[in-house]
């Protein structure tokens, strides 16, 4: 193991949950206006997971009041507080840009369970 490696792995977050494209997810951003600073949640599906360690990254999509929107996020960035696990889907492909594509219930992905988190 080399050293960047080793740095690499000392900064990895180890309370994120395991997911995977297709899943339902809530993700906790902590967003800085001016001196004060808040919490912001964006709840969607994961239609990608891009790269591994330190590195990875995934975009989660939502549908508000009828448009799309798409967030990519870092999953060891320091401005995402939690990452929350809602559903798991049942897909068959690794990134899910053909839901770009969808509206309304041909967007849908089937459920396999729900996550309890209490």
């Amino acid at each position: 193991m080399n050293i960047v490696e080793k740095i690499e792995n000392s900064s990895i977050k180890t309370d994120t949950p395991v997911f995977k494209s297709g899943d339902t997810v809530k993700v906790y951003q902590k967003i800085k206006e001016g001196d004060k600073e808040r919490v912001q949640v964006f709840e969607g599906v994961v239609i990608a997971r891009k790269g591994s360690g330190l590195r990875s990254s995934f975009t989660v999509r939502k549908n508000s009041y009828g448009v799309g929107v798409e967030k990519t996020f870092l999953v060891n960035s320091p401005l995402i507080d939690k990452i929350e696990l809602l559903y798991r889907g049942k897909v068959r492909r690794a990134k899910l840009y053909y839901l770009r594509k969808k509206k309304g219930k041909e967007a849908k992905i089937e459920r396999l369970d729900t996550i309890n988190n209490n």
